[in-house]
């Protein structure tokens, strides 16, 4: 029996430290890798997808590069079943070694946090130039573009912002601005593509 459990623990280590290499952090060197603002088209009266017990509304065509903060992955909460992965994103100076190793940045309970003892650019231009997103893969391409997402990569995405409406009455509406923050300030991305861009820091 004792046998079993270290084999047990030795194959959960193995796939926490696999994990780990396969998500490990990027470093890139001091310089602002993504430079432009998420592109956005506002849609009206686009239609419903269904994924499973989930309605999806597009709100809006919905695209972007940018550096990935940080990255969680969820299991068990309400929305898991469409959306297992969430992605703090940032651009302009959020992109930006020299900015972001002034600031610590975690995700927990679908929110992204930020911390700074001293400001290396104003807050204003934190919350304006970065946000949390929870990402929706279209297809099983995208669910694996999606798994290989590393933290400090350079990513651009095409999708859709979207609102998810459950067949209970449960509903989560998407952001359609970058310029709000807390609860309901973050995107649901609907994603049909995601890949790694070469970053070209511009000082």
């Amino acid at each position: 029996m004792r046998s079993w459990l270290v084999v047990l623990l030795l194959v959960l280590c193995s796939l926490g430290g696999y994990n780990w290499w396969r998500h490990r952090p990027v470093h890139d060197a001091p310089g602002i890798v993504a430079g432009d603002v998420p592109d956005q088209v506002d849609i009206r009266g686009g239609t419903e997808l269904a994924r499973g017990h989930f309605k999806l509304e597009p709100r809006a065509k919905f695209s972007m590069s940018g550096r990935v903060l940080s990255r969680e992955d969820y299991q068990l909460d309400d929305l898991a079943p469409i959306a297992p992965t969430d992605l703090a994103m940032g651009w302009g100076r959020m992109s930006d070694s020299a900015v972001l190793d002034k600031i610590r940045i975690s995700q927990s309970n679908r929110f992204y946090f930020w911390y700074t003892e001293k400001f290396p650019i104003p807050r204003h231009e934190i919350e304006d130039s970065s946000a949390n997103m929870h990402m929706i893969p279209a297809n099983d391409t995208a669910a694996r573009q999606l798994r290989d997402v590393r933290q400090g990569e350079v990513v651009h995405f095409e999708g859709f912002l979207v609102d998810v409406k459950r067949d209970d009455g449960w509903h989560w509406d998407t952001s359609l601005t970058r310029e709000d923050t807390g609860a309901g300030g973050c995107e649901i991305v609907l994603v049909e593509s995601i890949s790694e861009e070469k970053p070209v820091a511009a000082q």
